[in-house]
């Protein structure tokens, strides 16, 4: 096989890997990642003041029961909990950090 030839297969080999690692990389709990993405979102996206707000005044209703359900089906599954605590814990403990929220 020549230098052109080599190369040639492995741009070829490239191109058809790309659609196989993207297709790995989704994940197995889509729910997850959109809730987790939230979860980040409101952490990266709220100041100090209003993360210590938020602790101080639990929400209560619809929000309150659904947090419950959410923790519930965590404590339930394992491998989701741990999936889900790994995805959000480095971006939550950064803020809290940055808050003073943590030592």
């Amino acid at each position: 096989m020549n230098g052109a030839t080599f190369r040639l297969a492995v741009f070829a080999l490239a191109v058809i890997s790309v659609p196989v690692i993207a297709y790995a990389q989704q994940s197995q709990y889509p729910k997850l990642d959109e809730l987790a993405n939230k979860v980040i979102a409101k952490y990266q996206n709220s100041s100090c003041d209003d993360l210590a707000a938020q602790k101080q005044n639990p929400p209560t209703g619809k929000k309150a029961a659904m947090q419950q359900r959410v923790m519930q089906e965590l404590k339930n599954n394992p491998q989701q909990r741990e999936y889900f605590i790994n995805k959000v814990a480095g971006p939550i403990a950064n803020k809290m950090f940055d808050c003073g929220m943590i030592p």
